[in-house]
């Protein structure tokens, strides 16, 4: 990756569409399952997502693989999917990019703050 591709996103870009093409591929209860696990995990991403590319890379992995065994995909991940991307995302309480913001915007209010009273 070069500077370029880092500033640009274009790499993000470029393996995201990979992992869409790879997505088509799978059966249809696959790919509903595909754009879930997404929706779920986005919002632990940091600003661009690039946090996110190796751990949708291993979901769409367990995906395909298990689709080839011919398993259901219910016996894959459960009847919670939001579950299983939260613990793909760290836990329970996992940071989300909007914790991560909350938290400089307050150290941010209160650096000033303290400038201002003292």
């Amino acid at each position: 990756m070069n500077f370029w591709e880092t500033i640009t996103g274009s790499d993000l870009t470029r393996e995201f569409k990979a992992f869409e093409s790879r997505a088509a591929a799978l059966p249809d209860d696959y790919r509903a399952a595909w754009e879930q696990i997404k929706a779920h995990l986005f919002p632990h991403g940091d600003f661009t997502g690039r946090n996110l590319m190796p751990i949708l890379d291993s979901a769409l992995g367990l995906l395909e693989e298990t689709a080839a065994d011919g398993q259901r995909i219910d016996e894959v991940l459960g009847d919670d999917v939001q579950g299983f991307c939260t613990a793909l995302a760290g836990g329970e309480g996992a940071r989300t990019y909007r914790d991560r913001w909350r938290e400089q915007l307050n150290r941010n209010v209160a650096r000033k703050l303290s400038r201002l009273g003292g």
